[in-house]
């Protein structure tokens, strides 16, 4: 294996209102602060030990800087730095002490073209899990996934099993049995990152476990309350893929967010991936709602993490197919 990759574990998301994002973050969603400066805001779940899993920083333009990915030991990210350069890929490092809390980095422009990062070694925090007298808003567990638009799912899918040692959980075939969509794992749930077909490359959420169903629809009521009705955009429902329930909110910036309880184990070696029919109305809202058109149009810029300017979107290579539901 080319870097034992363990999680899903942060993304720096860039943010014009630093005040605003938190007022939304904090009371809104339930995030702890663990530190906060005037231009970085780290925030994490209730049940994290580590620094923070998400970062926000304030700049003149929203966008995605980086997503990141825990793995086991600090050589894992010389063998990763090592497979990347091998394919073609130019990796850069941050050294430990360049970022606040985090120890030493490899950062990458996917085959995909989505700026990931791993690491290593965070700094630790107290864990809040017990400390209930200060859950608030949707009470926010922990990171639970990315999921990407990107133009060659296909292309994903073979490079993150085939090199990073992702396993799939679920994917949406085309009638010519192309994967338009693919769900893909390290630690034992449904997914630490998803593809989906779209105009790409772009971040189209970032999303976070909650405790239980109801937190969700707590989390809605706190939202209407501080006045964030338009910022629910899809949900509460029910996936038809993974079984979880889901609340996709916007953030003051635009960006998406997926609150998220409920899949399943897929941690047993005979586990076989499920496969869904992209006409099925059911793999993306079990229920059969359908999502609006912003779901499937909009999301978030991402960055060249060499000149730290937008990357390009390229249109999908499966364009031609237009189903109601996409993931």
């Amino acid at each position: 294996m080319n870097g034992n990759i363990l999680r899903s574990a942060r993304a720096i998301l860039h943010v014009t209102d630093l005040e605003a994002s938190k007022e939304f973050y904090v009371k809104g969603l339930g995030f702890i602060v663990t530190e906060s400066d005037g231009i970085h805001l780290y925030l994490r779940g209730l049940e994290e030990h580590n620094h923070h899993s998400l970062l926000l920083k304030k700049a003149e333009k929203p966008c995605v800087e980086v997503i990141s990915y825990k793995v086991a030991e600090e050589a894992d990210l010389d063998r990763l730095q090592a497979l990347f350069e091998q394919k073609g890929m130019k990796t850069k490092w941050l050294e430990a002490g360049t970022q606040h809390a985090v120890g030493r980095a490899l950062r990458v422009n996917d085959v995909t073209g989505m700026p990931i990062e791993f690491y290593a070694k965070m700094e630790q925090a107290e864990r809040m899990l017990q400390r209930y007298d200060l859950y608030q808003g949707a009470k926010v567990q922990r990171i639970d996934h990315f999921n990407c638009m990107v133009t060659d799912v296909e292309k994903a899918y073979q490079f993150y099993i085939d090199e990073l040692g992702f396993r799939c959980s679920e994917y949406t075939s085309t009638e010519e049995e192309k994967i338009w969509a693919a769900w893909l794992f390290r630690k034992p749930g449904v997914h630490d990152v998803a593809f989906m077909n779209g105009a790409g490359p772009r971040l189209h959420h970032t999303a976070f476990w909650l405790s239980d169903p109801m937190a969700l629809i707590q989390g809605c009521d706190v939202l209407a309350s501080l006045g964030y009705s338009s910022h629910i955009e899809r949900g509460p429902g029910r996936h038809g893929l993974s079984n979880a329930f889901f609340l996709y909110v916007r953030d003051p910036d635009g960006h998406r967010i997926e609150l998220y309880n409920g899949d399943y184990l897929t941690i047993d070696p005979d586990f076989k991936p499920i496969k869904w029919d992209i006409n099925d109305k059911r793999r993306q809202t079990f229920w059969g709602a359908e999502a609006p058109d912003c779901w499937f149009n909009e999301a978030s810029v991402v960055l060249d993490v060499h000149t730290g300017e937008p990357l390009e979107t390229a249109a999908a290579i499966l364009k031609q197919h237009k189903p109601t539901f996409i993931t």
